[in-house]
């Protein structure tokens, strides 16, 4: 396997920016040496999800609309946080947000990078355990949030069925299905 880098960059311009993204078209020499041009969506925020488990097994999924999908969708608890700062504090930031929820235990599940062709987005998935309740949910204004508490076996059965398709949910839902069987 190779793992040097085959593309050469001539020239770089901001062609958009806002404070979550920030667009840029580079002026490139592809790996089989043409010119060409690559567009890269630089995420000013770091991507996290959440998976909380309770003892009875059960986990919270979110239903929202997404604007960009123009669809609704059903998804872990998930947020951005400090490019700069401690994953895990977004994290459970956004649960807190979201569900109401806080966890004792934390633990890092996987390392992601959504769509990265297109973007140099990364998100943390984290298992949270030891869940009690601390408030309401108290989402963001732009956030209108169903809060929906399932088996945690029928959230996985919802990523098999092609219910639940968010990157972020879907990756980090099977990966707690394998992290939590090794568990027995």
């Amino acid at each position: 396997m190779k793992e040097r880098n085959p593309w050469k960059t001539h020239e770089s311009r901001v062609m958009y920016d806002n404070p979550w993204i920030q667009v840029t078209q580079h002026e490139v020499t592809h790996p089989d040496g043409s010119p060409g041009m690559y567009g890269v969506v630089h995420m000013k925020n770091v991507a996290t999800g959440v998976i909380p488990i309770d003892a009875e097994g059960y986990t919270w999924l979110v239903g929202q609309w997404r604007y960009s999908l123009n669809a609704y969708s059903w998804e872990i608890p998930e947020g951005g946080g400090d490019l700069a700062a401690n994953p895990v504090e977004a994290a459970k930031r956004e649960l807190r947000e979201e569900t109401g929820l806080v966890a004792e235990r934390w633990e890092l599940l996987q390392k992601v990078h959504t769509s990265n062709s297109v973007t140099d987005e990364v998100g943390y998935i984290y298992l949270a355990t030891g869940i009690s309740r601390r408030g309401e949910p108290n989402p963001e204004p732009s956030e209108e949030l169903a809060l929906h508490r399932v088996p945690f076996t029928e959230a996985v059965e919802m990523v098999h069925r092609g219910e639940i398709t968010d990157a972020i949910s879907v990756a980090g839902l099977l990966r707690a299905e394998r992290r939590l069987s090794s568990l027995g």
